[in-house]
């Protein structure tokens, strides 16, 4: 058995068939609800009609009997044609009318078509019968064809609507399904190129700010932080390869010298503890990785709590205050009194313990550093800036990377994890992170949401 084709097998033509059933069975009822108003009234037209012509035949015979019956109906005949009249006595004799005899029901009637009947256009009469004088017998009727024609119409007029608006509803579902079909399709064409490697593939989008629209943004944001830790993987994998490389190296020499040097004595104790410091950079490359790596992974996002960050910046600079001496560097603070944030407080002090450890390293002595925080529309401004060297516009935001060093010699303590940390804390946190240029120097700027707008 052939398969219908794909369009007709969406689950948006299939919704189009549930509301094309629902347009359909809206129409019945509304058919049902005119056609049945429409007849209605028009029965009840001619039943006063009818009760009209009858009040007028009993009242122009009231005074003479059934002989002013009979005339009265006879010249009726001839100047009412659109009525029927009946007249018999009580042994069901016809004395005047255009109508056959019948049995004498009083009330409303209905006749349909007879074949007896002399006048070719009588097709079914609606009409009254009364019991009069001498057991007689009077019914005048309206013929019903008008009444036939106008239910005709109405059964016609709503069958074209359906169909009509049962083949809109189908054309409808199906052009919808095609451009339903379009965009998904382009979804996983898109997919497969970025399972193909080609992992700069997005979703198009038309710009019309639909919900396709809104789901290719939100996929896309997912594709594009997906490239960055693939990317961040891929450079982490070099990057270990590279700079553990030059440690663990070392390492096998100085192992080798104690080797070689046998049971030497104080000769070997000088080569094993250059070996520890080695295996104590190794460690420390990996527990900052593994650090990096939980804090990207949200799992401390349960613990957040309120904190005094104002309280947080003063104790971490007195920290570094004695490195600031050594260096004969001096710290001004300007921080704003009761700023609330809510996070990590290790990882917040982890934070700016980074960023003035920084600051203190890399400027010359004599340097001028400061430590800002204040209340921002967007949140909680924290600013550490420096007047030494600073970061070329183009290394800003590779000094983000795992591993990137601004010396290439990598001759100075350090892993070039630090930055990375930073920026990951932020993210954790919500927050933004940005590298400006203090003329001279570096300023990084960390904006984190207050705990109120939290």
């Amino acid at each position: 058995m052939a398969r219908l084709p794909r369009v007709f097998r969406t689950s948006s033509f299939r919704l189009t068939l549930l509301y094309a059933g629902l347009t359909g069975l809206s129409y019945l009822l509304l058919f049902a609800v005119v056609y049945f108003s429409t007849a209605t009234s028009m029965e009840r037209q001619i039943d006063a009609s009818v009760a009209g012509e009858l009040t007028e035949i009993q009242a122009d015979a009231q005074s003479g009997g059934l002989a002013r019956l009979r005339e009265v109906v006879r010249e009726l005949i001839g100047r009412s044609p659109d009525y029927f009249y009946l007249l018999q006595d009580a042994s069901g004799t016809v004395l005047a009318g255009n109508l056959p005899a019948t049995q004498p029901l009083p009330g409303v009637r209905q006749w349909s078509r007879s074949a007896h009947h002399p006048r070719e256009a009588f097709s079914g009469l609606r009409g009254r019968g009364v019991g009069i004088a001498d057991s007689a017998y009077l019914f005048v009727g309206l013929s019903t064809a008008q009444l036939h024609d106008m239910q005709q119409t109405v059964v016609r007029a709503f069958l074209w609507g359906l169909t009509l608006a049962i083949l809109l509803a189908f054309a409808g579902g199906a052009m919808m399904s095609v451009s339903v079909l379009r965009r998904i399709e382009a979804v996983s064409q898109t997919s497969r190129d970025i399972v193909g490697g080609d992992l700069k593939r997005r979703i198009p989008g038309r710009g019309s700010g639909d919900e396709f629209d809104h789901l290719a943004e939100s996929l896309n944001a997912m594709l594009d932080r997906i490239q960055t830790l693939m990317e961040g993987l891929r450079q982490v994998s070099n990057d270990i390869a590279h700079d553990l490389r030059t440690p663990l190296t070392r390492l096998r020499q100085r192992l080798e010298l104690a080797q070689r040097r046998g049971d030497g004595g104080d000769h070997s104790e000088p080569v094993l503890e250059e070996a520890l410091r080695d295996i104590d950079t190794i460690l420390e490359t990996f527990g900052a990785l593994l650090r990096i790596a939980q804090i990207e992974g949200g799992a401390r996002v349960a613990g957040f709590t309120a904190l005094d960050l104002d309280e947080l910046l003063r104790t971490v600079s007195e920290v570094y205050q004695p490195a600031l001496d050594a260096k004969n560097q001096t710290l001004v603070l300007q921080i704003e009194p009761a700023l609330q944030v809510r996070g990590d407080r290790e990882l917040l002090t982890q934070l700016f313990a980074n960023l003035l450890e920084n600051a203190v390293r890399h400027p010359p002595p004599g340097a001028h550093v400061e430590l800002r925080a204040q209340r921002r529309r967007s949140g909680v401004e924290v600013i550490v800036a420096d007047n030494g060297p600073g970061i070329a516009p183009e290394f800003r935001q590779k000094v983000l990377q795992r591993f990137f060093r601004l010396e290439a010699s990598r001759s100075t303590p350090g892993n070039g994890l630090g930055l990375s940390m930073v920026e990951a804390i932020a993210r954790l946190h919500d927050g933004e992170l940005a590298l400006l240029d203090n003329e001279p120097g570096l300023k990084v700027s960390v904006t984190l949401r207050a705990a109120e707008a939290q």
